[in-house]
């Protein structure tokens, strides 16, 4: 027996909210007599989204290699709303920073847990074939990463280490100019542009400028600095900010470094098969020591960015 005790209420509350829009409630009610029941494959669109997998080739590994990167597509989505969520959010709590960022901490630790489904769970030689099939695409062109970058840090952070200490204080146009990506996709020989590189440039600089302007008093580190005054839960903040440095710039790159050494040859001549990116000096972390917060580590963390990591990688590889 259903209890309706409640209706009498529940049907006043309905109909001043549709009073205050200057709706009638009984059009709406009337509609809901219409209204099929929701069912979960329509809720998220399942039919379309297990039509979005287009494999170029016949070898049957590929769907493996587009999906996975669906998914990580799907995270980093899921790390960008709650990064939007702080920058619309005018009081910033304490509470509220530290559960966001801890929110994105367990995205990217998802990613890293499963990043074993592209470092194991793929045929070397079926990667082999179909992934020369899908030049100039890399991941490298992943636009939602470098919309994580921007808003997490400083435009400064991101520019190539080479550059680092005489541009930090430049225009933000000359600092994006040398972000370190863009050395990532560069001929070995000639320092041109990839087509890998040119492609991304064309499609996104305009969005990826925009949000680093965008982004000056909005990036985490900004919101940090500004909006939390007080000492309580700081202490966990500037844990969770340190996890989030960690898992982003180190972790997550690490594992792309396994997957290609895993998955490429490891001269010059065969950087064609990531869709021309240096990937040999591009991902590993101690060569660019990417840190979205330098203030909250020591010199000798700093120093050894990402030498850990990458060892014990090399040593279970």
């Amino acid at each position: 027996m259903i209890n309706t005790s409640s209706l009498p209420e529940k049907i006043e509350q309905l109909k001043k909210k549709y009073e205050s829009s200057g709706q009638d409630i009984l059009a709406y009610l009337e509609g809901l007599l219409h209204t099929d029941y929701l069912n979960y494959w329509d809720y998220i669109n399942l039919d379309t989204l297990l039509t979005l997998q287009k494999p170029l080739t016949t070898i049957p590994d590929e769907k493996i290699f587009i999906l996975y990167h669906q998914i990580t597509e799907l995270y980093f989505q899921l790390v960008l709303h709650e990064m939007e969520q702080l920058k619309k959010t005018t009081e910033i709590s304490e509470k509220l920073f530290l559960e966001k960022i801890r929110r994105m901490n367990r995205y990217f630790e998802q990613l890293i847990g499963s990043f074993d489904i592209m470092v194991d769970g793929m045929s070397l030689e079926q990667f082999r074939e179909f992934r020369m099939a899908l030049l100039p695409a890399s991941g490298f062109q992943s636009v939602q990463y470098r919309l994580i970058e921007i808003h997490a840090t400083e435009l400064k952070n991101l520019i190539d280490q080479e550059h680092r200490n005489t541009l930090s204080s430049t225009s933000l146009e000359e600092m994006y100019e040398h972000i370190y990506w863009k050395r990532g996709a560069t001929e070995l020989g000639t320092g041109k542009k990839t087509l890998t590189l040119t492609r991304f440039e064309e499609k996104y600089n305009t969005l990826l400028i925009q949000t680093a302007q965008n982004c000056q008093t909005k990036n985490l580190w900004y919101l940090f600095k500004h909006h939390i005054q007080t000492d309580e839960l700081k202490n966990q903040l500037i844990t969770a900010l340190k996890q989030f440095d960690k898992v982003v710039n180190v972790k997550w790159p690490t594992m792309h470094l396994k997957s290609a050494v895993r998955y490429l040859q490891k001269n010059p001549d065969t950087i064609a098969a990531t869709g021309g990116t240096n990937w040999q000096k591009y991902l590993p972390p101690r060569y660019q020591k990417r840190i979205f917060y330098p203030d909250l580590w020591t010199d000798a963390e700093k120093e050894n960015w990402g030498k850990m990591e990458a060892e014990e990688m090399l040593s279970n590889s």
